[in-house]
């Protein structure tokens, strides 16, 4: 495992100065710390929309990508070129070494009906580590109040999954703290929202919620699976989420 180039007391430091400030700060405290070698990880989610817009104020030439599984909805795809036109940013791609058609070849099938841990490891959380090579910090859209495992975040953490800081600039706020930033910014975002899919993320996998759900309901619906994995608890005291 790489030894982390941010100590353990500057990761301290850090959260104890920016406990209160808000995402635009923190945002602005990681833009000046690690400069070029911060990337941010985007599904165009409605939190992952707010950073954009933010980061296209403070430094629109932070590099942000996307993992396309290859099975991501068509208004996901056409979300990415709506931000483009917005903000002249171009969401860069990450994909799986292996096409849908090869990767489905190899195993006699879709994974996500059986194995989905296996399929989100494989087109997720690979692709991740290999797009994160050669940076020092990257920026999560979480928030602290969607799952038990995010609820261990930090606002700034080492991330012993990838090797490098995380940056939570959302993590105390609320889905009602999202969508009022959204509507008073006019920020794009994914209509399938306004058709009662509160999360989203590849169409195998994604249901849209009836009234009175919880958010993450959707994902892989059924089941007792609510992460991909890129934010799972590995370590003890947040290292890892």
């Amino acid at each position: 495992m790489n030894e982390p180039r941010f100590r353990e007391q500057d990761i301290a430091a850090a959260n104890q100065e920016l406990e209160t400030a808000p995402p635009q700060t923190v945002l602005r405290w990681a833009v000046n710390v690690f400069g070029n070698k911060l990337t941010m990880a985007t599904a165009f989610g409605p939190e992952g929309c707010c950073l954009i817009h933010m980061l296209a104020d403070l430094d629109p030439t932070i590099r942000i990508f996307n993992l396309d599984t290859g099975y991501q909805f068509q208004e996901t795809l056409d979300l990415r070129e709506r931000i483009k036109r917005r903000y002249g940013i171009e969401v860069e791609y990450v994909r799986p070494e292996l096409t849908v058609a090869e990767y489905e070849a190899e195993h006699g099938g879709p994974l996500y009906r059986h194995r989905p841990d296996q399929c989100c490891y494989d087109r997720k959380v690979l692709p991740l580590r290999r797009a994160v090579v050669g940076y020092d910090a990257w920026i999560s859209a979480i928030r602290r109040d969607q799952t038990k495992d995010r609820a261990a975040a930090d606002l700034v953490q080492w991330d012993a999954k990838f090797s490098l800081v995380k940056v939570n600039p959302l993590l105390a706020w609320t889905k009602t703290d999202v969508w009022k930033f959204i509507t008073d910014h006019d920020i794009p975002y994914n209509p399938l929202h306004d058709q009662g899919y509160p999360s989203i993320g590849c169409w195998p996998c994604t249901q849209a919620v009836g009234p009175g759900g919880d958010e993450r309901d959707g994902r892989w619906a059924g089941s007792m699976k609510k992460e991909c994995g890129l934010h799972v608890v590995e370590v003890q005291g947040g290292s890892g989420i």
